[in-house]
Protein backbone atom coordinates (compact mmCIF):
# COMPACT_ATOMS: atom_id res chain seq x y z
CA UNK A 1 0.00 0.00 0.00
CA UNK A 2 1.32 3.45 -0.88
CA UNK A 3 1.96 5.57 2.18
CA UNK A 4 0.38 8.73 0.78
CA UNK A 5 -1.45 11.46 2.66
CA UNK A 6 -4.31 13.16 0.83
CA UNK A 7 -4.21 16.79 1.92
CA UNK A 8 -7.53 17.52 0.20
CA UNK A 9 -9.56 15.49 2.70
CA UNK A 10 -9.68 14.89 6.46
CA UNK A 11 -8.53 16.96 9.47
CA UNK A 12 -6.07 19.60 8.27
CA UNK A 13 -3.79 19.73 11.30
CA UNK A 14 -3.70 15.95 11.69
CA UNK A 15 -2.72 15.47 8.03
CA UNK A 16 -0.09 18.19 8.23
CA UNK A 17 1.49 16.74 11.37
CA UNK A 18 1.40 13.18 10.02
CA UNK A 19 3.06 14.44 6.84
CA UNK A 20 5.63 16.52 8.74
CA UNK A 21 6.68 13.93 11.33
CA UNK A 22 8.69 11.69 8.97
CA UNK A 23 10.34 14.80 7.48
CA UNK A 24 11.25 15.99 10.98
CA UNK A 25 12.89 12.64 11.69
CA UNK A 26 14.59 12.72 8.28
CA UNK A 27 15.85 16.24 8.94
CA UNK A 28 17.27 15.08 12.28
CA UNK A 29 19.17 12.41 10.38
CA UNK A 30 20.40 14.96 7.84
CA UNK A 31 21.61 17.12 10.70
CA UNK A 32 23.27 14.00 12.05
CA UNK A 33 25.41 13.94 8.89
CA UNK A 34 27.04 17.24 9.77
CA UNK A 35 26.86 16.60 13.51
CA UNK A 36 28.81 13.35 13.18
CA UNK A 37 31.31 15.13 10.92
CA UNK A 38 31.71 17.86 13.54
CA UNK A 39 31.93 15.45 16.47
CA UNK A 40 34.47 13.16 14.82
CA UNK A 41 36.58 16.04 13.49
CA UNK A 42 36.44 17.86 16.82
CA UNK A 43 37.63 14.77 18.68
CA UNK A 44 40.21 13.44 16.21
CA UNK A 45 41.40 16.54 14.31
CA UNK A 46 40.91 19.67 16.43
CA UNK A 47 39.32 23.11 16.35
CA UNK A 48 41.16 24.30 13.22
CA UNK A 49 39.57 21.53 11.17
CA UNK A 50 36.22 22.35 12.79
CA UNK A 51 36.56 25.91 11.55
CA UNK A 52 37.44 24.62 8.06
CA UNK A 53 34.26 22.51 7.88
CA UNK A 54 32.16 25.45 9.07
CA UNK A 55 33.44 27.84 6.41
CA UNK A 56 33.30 25.20 3.63
CA UNK A 57 29.57 24.52 3.96
CA UNK A 58 28.48 27.91 2.58
CA UNK A 59 30.04 27.85 -0.93
CA UNK A 60 28.59 24.38 -1.53
CA UNK A 61 25.15 25.76 -0.67
CA UNK A 62 25.43 28.59 -3.20
CA UNK A 63 25.77 26.35 -6.26
CA UNK A 64 23.41 23.64 -5.01
CA UNK A 65 20.54 25.86 -3.92
CA UNK A 66 19.52 27.01 -7.38
CA UNK A 67 19.01 23.38 -8.43
CA UNK A 68 17.34 22.41 -5.18
CA UNK A 69 14.94 25.29 -5.86
CA UNK A 70 14.10 23.63 -9.15
CA UNK A 71 13.35 20.51 -7.10
CA UNK A 72 10.92 22.59 -5.05
CA UNK A 73 9.27 23.65 -8.30
CA UNK A 74 8.90 19.99 -9.27
CA UNK A 75 7.35 19.24 -5.87
CA UNK A 76 4.83 22.08 -6.24
CA UNK A 77 3.80 20.94 -9.73
CA UNK A 78 3.50 17.30 -8.68
CA UNK A 79 1.31 18.28 -5.72
CA UNK A 80 -0.96 20.37 -7.97
CA UNK A 81 -1.24 17.56 -10.56
CA UNK A 82 -1.84 15.00 -7.80
CA UNK A 83 -4.63 17.17 -6.38
CA UNK A 84 -6.16 17.46 -9.85
CA UNK A 85 -5.73 13.71 -10.52
CA UNK A 86 -3.65 14.33 -13.68
CA UNK A 87 -1.47 11.19 -13.92
CA UNK A 88 -0.14 11.96 -17.41
CA UNK A 89 1.20 15.35 -16.38
CA UNK A 90 2.81 13.82 -13.29
CA UNK A 91 4.73 11.42 -15.58
CA UNK A 92 5.89 14.28 -17.78
CA UNK A 93 7.02 16.22 -14.72
CA UNK A 94 9.07 13.33 -13.32
CA UNK A 95 10.66 12.62 -16.75
CA UNK A 96 11.72 16.25 -16.98
CA UNK A 97 13.00 16.15 -13.39
CA UNK A 98 15.35 13.26 -14.24
CA UNK A 99 16.65 15.30 -17.18
CA UNK A 100 17.30 18.23 -14.84
CA UNK A 101 19.28 16.11 -12.37
CA UNK A 102 21.91 15.10 -14.90
CA UNK A 103 22.04 18.32 -16.91
CA UNK A 104 22.53 20.35 -13.72
CA UNK A 105 24.32 17.94 -11.40
CA UNK A 106 27.31 16.97 -13.53
CA UNK A 107 28.39 20.57 -14.31
CA UNK A 108 28.02 21.50 -10.62
CA UNK A 109 30.42 18.68 -9.67
CA UNK A 110 33.04 19.87 -12.15
CA UNK A 111 32.61 23.59 -11.48
CA UNK A 112 32.73 23.12 -7.72
CA UNK A 113 35.99 21.17 -7.79
CA UNK A 114 37.66 23.76 -10.04
CA UNK A 115 36.33 26.86 -8.28
CA UNK A 116 36.73 25.78 -4.62
CA UNK A 117 40.05 27.61 -3.94
CA UNK A 118 38.84 30.82 -5.59
CA UNK A 119 35.58 30.79 -3.62
CA UNK A 120 37.32 30.17 -0.31
CA UNK A 121 39.80 32.92 -1.15
CA UNK A 122 36.96 35.39 -1.69
CA UNK A 123 35.50 34.35 1.66
CA UNK A 124 38.76 35.13 3.42
CA UNK A 125 39.29 31.65 4.83
CA UNK A 126 42.18 31.87 7.35
CA UNK A 127 45.52 30.35 6.40
CA UNK A 128 45.42 27.83 9.25
CA UNK A 129 42.18 26.32 7.85
CA UNK A 130 43.02 26.58 4.13
CA UNK A 131 44.16 23.06 3.19
CA UNK A 132 41.39 21.32 5.12
CA UNK A 133 38.73 23.72 3.78
CA UNK A 134 39.78 23.23 0.12
CA UNK A 135 39.83 19.44 0.51
CA UNK A 136 36.43 19.35 2.23
CA UNK A 137 34.79 21.69 -0.32
CA UNK A 138 36.07 19.82 -3.38
CA UNK A 139 35.00 16.40 -2.14
CA UNK A 140 31.54 17.60 -1.08
CA UNK A 141 31.08 19.12 -4.55
CA UNK A 142 31.87 15.73 -6.07
CA UNK A 143 28.86 14.41 -4.18
CA UNK A 144 26.54 17.14 -5.44
CA UNK A 145 25.05 14.99 -8.23
CA UNK A 146 23.81 12.53 -5.60
CA UNK A 147 22.61 15.42 -3.43
CA UNK A 148 20.61 17.01 -6.26
CA UNK A 149 19.21 13.64 -7.38
CA UNK A 150 18.09 12.66 -3.88
CA UNK A 151 16.46 16.02 -3.17
CA UNK A 152 14.67 16.00 -6.55
CA UNK A 153 13.22 12.56 -5.81
CA UNK A 154 12.30 13.59 -2.27
CA UNK A 155 10.42 16.55 -3.77
CA UNK A 156 8.49 14.25 -6.10
CA UNK A 157 7.50 12.03 -3.18
CA UNK A 158 6.43 15.01 -1.04
CA UNK A 159 4.28 16.28 -3.90
CA UNK A 160 2.58 12.88 -4.04
CA UNK A 161 1.91 13.01 -0.30
CA UNK A 162 4.54 10.39 0.64
CA UNK A 163 6.82 11.85 3.30
CA UNK A 164 7.77 8.58 4.97
CA UNK A 165 10.04 7.14 2.30
CA UNK A 166 12.71 9.86 2.61
CA UNK A 167 13.13 8.93 6.27
CA UNK A 168 14.09 5.35 5.43
CA UNK A 169 16.44 6.47 2.67
CA UNK A 170 18.26 8.63 5.16
CA UNK A 171 18.39 5.90 7.81
CA UNK A 172 20.42 3.81 5.39
CA UNK A 173 22.69 6.66 4.29
CA UNK A 174 23.15 7.99 7.83
CA UNK A 175 24.37 4.63 9.08
CA UNK A 176 26.74 4.48 6.12
CA UNK A 177 27.92 8.02 6.86
CA UNK A 178 28.72 7.23 10.52
CA UNK A 179 30.59 4.05 9.65
CA UNK A 180 32.58 5.75 6.89
CA UNK A 181 33.31 8.79 9.10
CA UNK A 182 34.89 6.58 11.71
CA UNK A 183 36.75 4.60 9.03
CA UNK A 184 38.13 7.54 7.02
CA UNK A 185 38.75 10.09 9.79
CA UNK A 186 39.39 8.10 12.95
CA UNK A 187 40.83 5.04 11.20
CA UNK A 188 42.72 6.38 8.19
CA UNK A 189 43.43 9.88 9.55
CA UNK A 190 41.99 11.63 6.47
CA UNK A 191 40.95 14.74 8.44
CA UNK A 192 38.16 16.95 6.97
CA UNK A 193 38.48 15.34 3.54
CA UNK A 194 37.52 11.96 5.01
CA UNK A 195 34.37 13.44 6.56
CA UNK A 196 33.43 15.00 3.22
CA UNK A 197 34.02 11.71 1.39
CA UNK A 198 31.78 9.77 3.77
CA UNK A 199 28.97 12.34 3.37
CA UNK A 200 29.24 12.31 -0.45
CA UNK A 201 29.11 8.52 -0.64
CA UNK A 202 26.08 8.49 1.67
CA UNK A 203 24.21 11.03 -0.52
CA UNK A 204 24.77 8.91 -3.65
CA UNK A 205 23.43 5.93 -1.74
CA UNK A 206 20.28 7.88 -0.78
CA UNK A 207 19.73 8.90 -4.40
CA UNK A 208 20.02 5.35 -5.75
CA UNK A 209 17.72 3.94 -3.06
CA UNK A 210 15.12 6.65 -3.78
CA UNK A 211 15.08 5.79 -7.49
CA UNK A 212 14.54 2.11 -6.72
CA UNK A 213 11.71 2.96 -4.28
CA UNK A 214 9.81 5.23 -6.68
CA UNK A 215 10.12 2.67 -9.50
CA UNK A 216 8.64 -0.04 -7.26
CA UNK A 217 5.97 1.89 -5.32
CA UNK A 218 4.87 4.32 -8.05
CA UNK A 219 5.28 2.42 -11.33
CA UNK A 220 2.74 4.73 -12.98
CA UNK A 221 5.39 7.50 -12.91
CA UNK A 222 7.77 5.36 -15.00
CA UNK A 223 10.81 6.96 -13.35
CA UNK A 224 14.05 6.06 -15.15
CA UNK A 225 17.64 5.71 -13.93
CA UNK A 226 18.96 7.82 -16.79
CA UNK A 227 17.38 10.73 -18.72
CA UNK A 228 14.73 9.57 -21.20
CA UNK A 229 12.83 12.61 -22.42
CA UNK A 230 12.18 16.25 -21.63
CA UNK A 231 8.78 17.83 -22.23
CA UNK A 232 9.26 21.47 -23.27
CA UNK A 233 6.01 22.75 -21.82
CA UNK A 234 6.67 21.00 -18.52
CA UNK A 235 10.21 22.37 -18.59
CA UNK A 236 8.79 25.89 -18.87
CA UNK A 237 6.38 25.22 -15.99
CA UNK A 238 9.18 23.90 -13.79
CA UNK A 239 11.43 26.81 -14.71
CA UNK A 240 8.72 29.43 -14.11
CA UNK A 241 8.25 28.20 -10.54
CA UNK A 242 11.54 26.52 -9.67
CA UNK A 243 14.05 28.97 -11.14
CA UNK A 244 12.87 31.99 -9.14
CA UNK A 245 12.89 29.84 -5.99
CA UNK A 246 16.32 28.48 -6.91
CA UNK A 247 17.77 31.89 -7.74
CA UNK A 248 16.34 33.23 -4.52
CA UNK A 249 17.85 30.34 -2.58
CA UNK A 250 21.17 30.79 -4.33
CA UNK A 251 21.29 34.53 -3.63
CA UNK A 252 20.22 33.73 -0.09
CA UNK A 253 23.11 31.28 0.24
CA UNK A 254 25.44 33.84 -1.31
CA UNK A 255 24.32 36.10 1.50
CA UNK A 256 25.29 33.32 3.91
CA UNK A 257 28.74 33.36 2.32
CA UNK A 258 28.91 37.09 2.99
CA UNK A 259 27.75 36.40 6.53
CA UNK A 260 30.41 33.72 6.88
CA UNK A 261 32.99 36.27 5.77
CA UNK A 262 31.98 38.46 8.72
CA UNK A 263 32.25 35.40 10.96
CA UNK A 264 35.69 34.57 9.54
CA UNK A 265 36.87 38.11 10.32
CA UNK A 266 36.48 37.33 14.04
CA UNK A 267 39.11 34.58 13.91
CA UNK A 268 39.22 30.79 13.98
CA UNK A 269 38.03 30.51 17.61
CA UNK A 270 34.79 32.34 16.87
CA UNK A 271 34.46 30.39 13.59
CA UNK A 272 34.70 27.13 15.51
CA UNK A 273 32.12 28.35 18.03
CA UNK A 274 29.65 29.22 15.27
CA UNK A 275 30.28 25.84 13.58
CA UNK A 276 29.58 23.98 16.83
CA UNK A 277 26.49 26.10 17.52
CA UNK A 278 25.15 25.31 14.05
CA UNK A 279 24.93 21.64 14.90
CA UNK A 280 22.56 22.36 17.80
CA UNK A 281 20.51 25.12 16.16
CA UNK A 282 20.07 22.92 13.10
CA UNK A 283 18.70 20.00 15.09
CA UNK A 284 16.50 22.26 17.20
CA UNK A 285 14.78 23.74 14.15
CA UNK A 286 14.12 20.73 11.92
CA UNK A 287 10.37 21.30 12.40
CA UNK A 288 10.57 24.47 10.29
CA UNK A 289 11.60 22.62 7.15
CA UNK A 290 9.17 19.77 7.78
CA UNK A 291 6.12 21.94 8.40
CA UNK A 292 7.05 24.19 5.48
CA UNK A 293 7.15 21.14 3.19
CA UNK A 294 3.78 20.07 4.57
CA UNK A 295 2.43 23.58 3.97
CA UNK A 296 3.58 23.57 0.33
CA UNK A 297 2.05 20.15 -0.33
CA UNK A 298 -1.17 21.10 1.48
CA UNK A 299 -1.45 24.33 -0.51
CA UNK A 300 -0.56 22.76 -3.86
CA UNK A 301 -2.87 19.76 -3.57
CA UNK A 302 -5.86 21.79 -2.39
CA UNK A 303 -5.28 24.49 -5.01
CA UNK A 304 -5.05 21.83 -7.72
CA UNK A 305 -8.22 20.16 -6.45
CA UNK A 306 -10.10 23.45 -6.10
CA UNK A 307 -10.52 22.99 -2.33
CA UNK A 308 -10.37 26.70 -1.50
CA UNK A 309 -12.34 26.16 1.70
CA UNK A 310 -9.42 24.13 3.08
CA UNK A 311 -6.95 26.81 1.99
CA UNK A 312 -8.94 29.34 4.00
CA UNK A 313 -8.84 27.14 7.09
CA UNK A 314 -5.19 26.16 6.85
CA UNK A 315 -3.40 29.26 5.60
CA UNK A 316 -2.94 30.70 9.13
CA UNK A 317 -3.22 27.51 11.18
CA UNK A 318 -0.09 25.88 9.72
CA UNK A 319 2.33 28.85 10.16
CA UNK A 320 1.12 29.44 13.72
CA UNK A 321 1.63 25.78 14.66
CA UNK A 322 5.10 25.87 13.05
CA UNK A 323 6.02 28.92 15.14
CA UNK A 324 4.76 27.35 18.38
CA UNK A 325 6.58 24.04 17.80
CA UNK A 326 9.81 25.87 16.93
CA UNK A 327 9.65 28.05 20.04
CA UNK A 328 9.06 25.08 22.36
CA UNK A 329 11.90 23.12 20.76
CA UNK A 330 14.17 26.15 21.03
CA UNK A 331 13.47 26.60 24.74
CA UNK A 332 14.16 22.93 25.38
CA UNK A 333 17.52 22.96 23.59
CA UNK A 334 18.52 26.21 25.28
CA UNK A 335 18.06 24.51 28.64
CA UNK A 336 20.46 21.66 27.72
CA UNK A 337 22.86 23.53 25.42
CA UNK A 338 25.91 23.52 27.73
CA UNK A 339 26.40 19.74 28.07
CA UNK A 340 25.60 19.14 24.40
CA UNK A 341 28.05 21.77 23.13
CA UNK A 342 30.74 20.30 25.38
CA UNK A 343 30.70 17.13 23.28
CA UNK A 344 32.13 19.05 20.32
CA UNK A 345 34.95 21.04 21.90
CA UNK A 346 36.83 21.43 25.17
CA UNK A 347 37.98 24.98 24.46
CA UNK A 348 36.34 27.45 26.90
CA UNK A 349 36.35 30.34 24.38
CA UNK A 350 34.80 28.21 21.63
CA UNK A 351 32.06 27.06 24.03
CA UNK A 352 31.35 30.62 25.19
CA UNK A 353 30.79 31.83 21.63
CA UNK A 354 28.75 28.73 20.74
CA UNK A 355 26.48 29.13 23.78
CA UNK A 356 25.83 32.81 23.04
CA UNK A 357 25.04 32.03 19.38
CA UNK A 358 22.60 29.24 20.32
CA UNK A 359 20.78 31.45 22.82
CA UNK A 360 20.15 34.28 20.33
CA UNK A 361 19.13 32.01 17.45
CA UNK A 362 16.80 29.71 19.33
CA UNK A 363 14.95 32.54 21.06
CA UNK A 364 14.11 34.10 17.68
CA UNK A 365 13.71 31.20 15.22
CA UNK A 366 9.96 31.01 15.84
CA UNK A 367 9.65 34.28 13.91
CA UNK A 368 11.32 32.61 10.95
CA UNK A 369 9.05 29.58 11.30
CA UNK A 370 5.90 31.71 10.94
CA UNK A 371 7.46 33.63 8.04
CA UNK A 372 8.54 30.45 6.23
CA UNK A 373 5.20 28.76 6.79
CA UNK A 374 3.36 31.63 5.09
CA UNK A 375 5.84 31.68 2.21
CA UNK A 376 5.33 27.93 1.70
CA UNK A 377 1.54 28.30 1.57
CA UNK A 378 1.81 31.09 -1.01
CA UNK A 379 4.44 29.24 -3.08
CA UNK A 380 2.23 26.15 -3.16
CA UNK A 381 -0.33 27.92 -5.35
CA UNK A 382 2.43 29.23 -7.63
CA UNK A 383 2.54 32.86 -6.41
CA UNK A 384 6.29 33.18 -6.00
CA UNK A 385 7.14 36.74 -7.08
CA UNK A 386 6.40 38.54 -3.81
CA UNK A 387 7.90 35.79 -1.65
CA UNK A 388 11.12 35.94 -3.68
CA UNK A 389 11.40 39.71 -3.21
CA UNK A 390 10.73 39.51 0.55
CA UNK A 391 13.32 36.76 0.98
CA UNK A 392 15.96 38.83 -0.76
CA UNK A 393 15.09 42.00 1.14
CA UNK A 394 15.19 40.15 4.45
CA UNK A 395 18.74 39.02 3.77
CA UNK A 396 20.37 41.75 1.68
CA UNK A 397 18.54 44.84 2.96
CA UNK A 398 18.17 43.85 6.62
CA UNK A 399 20.32 40.96 7.89
CA UNK A 400 23.66 41.71 6.24
CA UNK A 401 23.60 45.49 6.80
CA UNK A 402 22.64 45.01 10.45
CA UNK A 403 25.38 42.39 10.88
CA UNK A 404 27.93 44.76 9.37
CA UNK A 405 26.82 47.61 11.63
CA UNK A 406 27.03 45.38 14.71
CA UNK A 407 30.53 44.24 13.77
CA UNK A 408 31.63 47.76 12.83
CA UNK A 409 30.29 49.76 15.76
CA UNK A 410 29.70 47.26 18.57
CA UNK A 411 31.29 43.80 18.84
CA UNK A 412 31.72 41.33 15.98
CA UNK A 413 31.13 38.36 18.25
CA UNK A 414 27.51 39.56 18.62
CA UNK A 415 26.72 39.66 14.89
CA UNK A 416 24.14 36.89 15.36
CA UNK A 417 21.78 39.61 16.65
CA UNK A 418 21.11 40.36 12.98
CA UNK A 419 18.98 37.18 12.80
CA UNK A 420 16.09 38.21 15.08
CA UNK A 421 16.05 41.61 13.35
CA UNK A 422 15.69 40.04 9.89
CA UNK A 423 13.29 37.30 11.04
CA UNK A 424 10.95 39.91 12.50
CA UNK A 425 11.06 41.93 9.29
CA UNK A 426 10.22 38.90 7.15
CA UNK A 427 7.30 37.80 9.32
CA UNK A 428 5.73 41.26 9.27
CA UNK A 429 6.08 41.48 5.47
CA UNK A 430 4.38 38.11 4.91
CA UNK A 431 1.57 38.85 7.36
CA UNK A 432 1.09 42.06 5.38
CA UNK A 433 0.74 39.99 2.20
CA UNK A 434 -2.00 37.90 3.78
CA UNK A 435 -3.85 41.04 4.86
CA UNK A 436 -3.46 43.30 1.82
CA UNK A 437 -2.71 41.27 -1.33
CA UNK A 438 -5.72 41.43 -3.73
CA UNK A 439 -4.58 38.23 -5.49
CA UNK A 440 -4.41 36.27 -2.23
CA UNK A 441 -7.78 37.58 -1.09
CA UNK A 442 -9.27 36.56 -4.44
CA UNK A 443 -7.98 32.98 -4.08
CA UNK A 444 -9.25 32.63 -0.52
CA UNK A 445 -12.71 33.88 -1.51
CA UNK A 446 -13.13 31.48 -4.42
CA UNK A 447 -15.88 28.90 -4.17
CA UNK A 448 -15.12 25.20 -4.53
CA UNK A 449 -16.09 23.87 -7.98
CA UNK A 450 -19.45 22.10 -7.92
CA UNK A 451 -19.32 18.29 -8.32
CA UNK A 452 -20.72 17.04 -11.64
CA UNK A 453 -24.37 16.07 -11.77
CA UNK A 454 -25.44 12.60 -12.85
CA UNK A 455 -26.29 13.92 -16.30
CA UNK A 456 -22.89 15.58 -16.64
CA UNK A 457 -21.10 12.44 -15.46
CA UNK A 458 -22.99 10.39 -18.03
Amino acid sequence: MKKKIDMTDGPILKNVLLFALPIILANVLQQLYTTVDTLVIGRYCGDTSLAAVGTSAQPVEVLLCIFLGIGSGVSILVSQHAGAGNAEQMRRTTDTAVFFVYVCGIPVCILGVLAAPAILGLMGAPADTWDAAVSYTRIVFLGSLGNIGYNMNAGILRGLGDSRASLWFLVVSCIANIVLDLLFVAGFGMDAGGAALSTSIAMYLSWLVSIAYIRKKFPELQLTWLPKTCDRRTLRDIASIGLPIGLNNSLYSLGHVAMQTLVNAQGSTFMAGVSVAGRLTGIANVAITALSSAATTFSGQNYGAGRYDRLRRGHLMIPVVSGAVTLLAGLFFISIRVPILSFFSNDAAVLKYASRYVLVLLLSQWLFAVFNGIISIVNGVGLIRYTTVVNLLMLWAVRLPSAYLIARFFDGTFIMLCFPISFGFGMVMMLGYYLFSPKWKEILHRQNPSPPTDAQSA
